[in-house]
């Protein structure tokens, strides 16, 4: 990950110049079965996840490739994985009238998958953390800090995920049908049932229920009229905004513990200290008028970007754009204020 020297500010907007990483090569596992059990298959994986994930790279924008080898092995693997816990775990109950994703689960036994899905959840907080670690205590290079870091965090994801597809579409999907996804039938079935009347027909009920997803969308961006396209990536950033018990596609895992991780804990205004009668101390005022309460780094950090003066304008608007799209992209709400603030920076055909 690029990392703050103290030196010139633009500069670090730029990660490190490094040579081109080479593929990284399938390693040797000799007579050993990687998908024999979970401690064996990340063995294998690991190495070929940091490597897409946090190998140095001087395009942050593109993630390192492993040998098409590797690939194929690591998908070979993880099927077999995969097809050896189904065979070993029955199928969750099912409802009668109902569809999956009203499954009856036990505790008994986990789905197949989970166990991987929740080491790689594991895998990106680490990550991610490793990012929160290396930010640099001035305030002024946060942002040339953090933009190259998330390009880089979240090309990699992008990558892990393409190559990890077959947890997408075993484990995640089956989840989300199973109603284990971001937006569970409980958690709009009060709202709902308030507008529900006893004549009311199964599809008027759908219907409600449809409006209700669409209002929880509407914190991300959804406007009525939507394409297909932008309601599936709006989907995506409500998603990355979930809580962690909430199964989700494996970019979204990653996005999410950035923002847990990373995003939520710079955006966190600093504790009020308590006076010896119990009381918090607020800053003292001036000129009559209420003093600011105190802000989190990353609000004050862009405060300095975009108020800064001299230097090149171009590229304040440029950082403050992408900022604006991290936040976007790992779940930040459309009104937060921060968010108000940069998403004018967004350049027309991102929004």
């Amino acid at each position: 990950m690029p990392a703050p020297d103290g030196g010139d500010k633009r500069r670090l907007a730029q990660p490190a110049v490094v040579h081109a990483v080479p593929p990284l090569p399938n390693p040797s596992t000799g007579s050993a079965n990687p998908s024999a059990s979970l401690h064996a298959l990340w063995g294998y994986l690991h190495p070929a996840l940091d490597h897409i994930v946090r190998a140095p790279t001087n395009n942050p924008s593109k993630a390192p490739a492993i040998d098409v080898s590797y690939h194929m092995g690591v998908h070979t693997a993880v099927y077999n994985y995969f097809t050896a816990q189904s065979d070993s775990s029955p199928a969750p109950a099912g409802l009668a009238g109902f569809p999956a994703r009203f499954a009856v689960h036990s505790d008994k036994g986990k789905a197949s998958g989970a166990d991987l899905y929740e080491q790689l959840d594991r895998y990106y907080a680490d990550a991610a953390r490793e990012i929160f670690l290396g930010a640099p205590a001035d305030d002024s290079a946060l942002i040339h800090y953090l933009v190259p870091c998330f390009n880089r965090y979240a090309a990699g994801a992008q990558s892990v995920s393409r190559l990890l597809n077959y947890v997408n579409r075993h484990y995640v999907k089956r989840a989300i049908d199973e109603d284990r996804g971001w937006l569970r039938l409980a958690d709009v079935l009060d709202a709902v049932a308030r507008t529900i009347r006893e004549d009311d027909t199964r599809e008027k009920v759908q219907k409600r229920l449809r409006e209700r997803r669409s209002e929880e969308l509407r914190k991300w961006g959804f406007r009525e009229g939507d394409p297909p396209a932008r309601v599936a990536q709006i989907e995506a950033y409500a998603e990355a905004a979930s809580p962690p018990d909430r199964v989700v596609p494996l970019t979204a895992v990653a996005y999410r513990r950035f923002r847990l991780e990373v995003v939520e804990p710079l955006l966190a205004a600093p504790k009020l200290k308590v006076s010896k009668g119990g009381k918090k101390k607020r800053p003292p005022p001036t000129n009559g008028e209420k003093p600011p309460l105190p802000r989190g780094r990353l609000a004050r950090a862009a405060k300095e970007l975009l108020e800064s003066k001299g230097g090149d304008e171009e590229e304040r608007r440029r950082l403050a754009g992408e900022l604006a799209i991290a936040l976007r992209t790992v779940g930040i709400r459309v009104d937060h204020p921060l968010r108000k603030k940069l998403d004018k920076f967004v350049p027309p055909e991102e929004h």
